[in-house]
């Protein structure tokens, strides 16, 4: 029996790549706007290495990628790749089709709602609020909520004590199969890889269910409930 429905947030709720991606490309115009030479294409490869490299939420990328090219800081070329990119975020964070719908079913049907994410809880509650999200969900676990990363049990744990069910009653939706999948089936969880976000060109996702698209859950929750 599902009693509820936990999802990670970036490349399953939210186009996290898409918003990235842009937002990095406006940064850069930015800051060769302010006076950085340098060519976009190789920007952006230097820019992605760091990301690869650091993680998706390092905050000093732009500083390092400047210090690369000019040898120290220029705050003015900073602060110009700053704002260029924070307007683009805003702009261009926006939800995979059929989320908001998909949620609101699955509330009408008496589910609680979760969020597990790795990112940090005040990138986390940004984006949740951006796409305005952030009161729909009857619990949110976040990266500085336990200090542990999916696989680790850690966060499936929490998430579970905050929505008062057991792992068992619980459906776990994620796009990255090492971490969503891996974590969530250890502690005895049911999974759906969203496969409509992932980024990996995975075949074997491992999951219970592969998702084309989020609305799909409807039937699922539906047949795992005997609706």
């Amino acid at each position: 029996m599902i009693k509820a429905v936990i999802f990670d947030l970036d490349n399953t709720l939210l186009d996290f790549m898409k918003m990235k991606s842009m937002a990095v490309d406006s940064a850069i115009q930015g800051m060769i706007e302010a006076g950085l030479s340098i060519d976009p294409t190789v920007a952006r490869e230097k820019i992605f290495k760091i990301y690869d490299a650091k993680g998706y939420e390092y905050q000093e990328v732009f500083d390092e990628l400047i210090i690369s090219e000019c040898g120290k800081i220029n705050y003015k070329i900073l602060a110009s790749g700053i704002v260029a990119y924070k307007k683009a975020k805003e702009a261009s964070l926006i939800l995979y089709p059929f989320v908001l719908q998909t949620i609101n079913e699955l509330s009408k049907m008496g589910l609680k709602l979760g969020v597990v994410s790795d990112a940090p809880s005040r990138e986390a509650w940004v984006r949740l609020c951006t796409v305005n999200l952030h009161h729909i969900f009857d619990a949110v676990v976040t990266f500085h909520d336990t200090g542990f990363h999916k696989p680790s049990p850690e966060p499936f744990k929490k998430i579970v004590e905050r929505l008062d069910v057991s792992t068992e009653e619980c459906i776990m939706v994620g796009d990255w199969p090492e971490r969503d999948v891996v974590g969530a089936s250890k502690v005895g969880m049911k999974t759906a890889f969203a496969k409509y976000g992932d980024t990996f060109g995975t075949i074997d996702s491992g999951a219970d269910y592969d998702l084309d698209k989020i609305s799909e859950l409807i039937q699922i929750v539906g047949k795992e409930n005997n609706l």
